[in-house]
C-alpha cells in the first residue's frame, strides 16, 4: 500500500527529478497546490497572484522508504530559510511548504523542522510553511517528468 506526500521547495521540475530517484517512490507529478485559483494554468501560477506554489506529489512505499526519510531529503536539496525563493526563482510560487496530508505526516513535519533548525546546519531560521494538503491541480504534461524528457537536471 502507498501512501501520499507533498512538497514545495523551488521550481518544480528539480525537486520531481530528486524523488523520482528515491527507491520506494512510486510515481510523482508536479503541479500546483495551497492556492486560491482553481485548476491554475503555468502563467496564472507565474503571475504570483493564485497563491498556489510549484509543487511535487508523490505516492511511495513507507515499507521501501519511510516519510522521515522523505523528509530528511527535502531539507537537503533546498535553502528552506529563503522567503519565497529558490536561487534565482523569485516569488511565492517557489515557497518551501510541506503539505502533510495525515496528522502523523504533520507531527513529523513539525518535529523534522526543528530537528534541522536545532541541528544548525542553517544560518537563518526555516521558514518553511507545514500545512494541510489542499487541492492539488497536475500542471500540464509539458512540465512531467521535464528533466527525464529533455535529459538534463535542473539543481534546485
Amino acid at each position: 500500500m502507498t501512501e501520499k506526500a507533498t512538497f514545495a521547495a523551488g521550481c518544480f521540475w528539480g525537486v520531481e527529478d530528486i524523488f523520482m530517484q528515491v527507491e520506494g517512490v512510486t510515481n510523482t507529478q508536479v503541479g500546483y497546490t495551497g492556492g486560491v485559483t482553481e485548476d491554475p494554468t503555468y502563467q496564472d501560477v507565474c503571475s504570483d497572484t493564485t497563491g498556489h506554489a510549484e509543487a511535487v506529489e508523490l505516492e511511495f512505499n513507507p515499507e521501501v522508504v519511510s516519510y522521515d526519510a522523505l523528509l530528511d531529503l527535502f531539507w537537503e536539496m533546498h535553502n528552506p530559510t529563503t522567503l519565497n525563493r529558490q536561487g534565482p526563482d523569485i516569488g511565492s510560487q517557489y515557497r518551501s511548504a510541506i503539505f502533510y496530508h495525515t496528522p502523523s505526516q504533520e507531527q513529523a513535519a513539525i518535529a523534522s523542522k526543528n530537528r534541522w533548525q536545532e541541528f544548525g546546519r542553517f544560518a537563518n531560521p526555516i521558514v518553511t510553511e507545514i500545512v494541510p494538503a489542499t487541492p492539488f491541480y497536475q500542471a500540464e504534461e509539458y512540465h512531467q517528468k521535464y528533466n527525464l524528457k529533455h535529459g538534463r537536471h535542473c539543481s534546485i
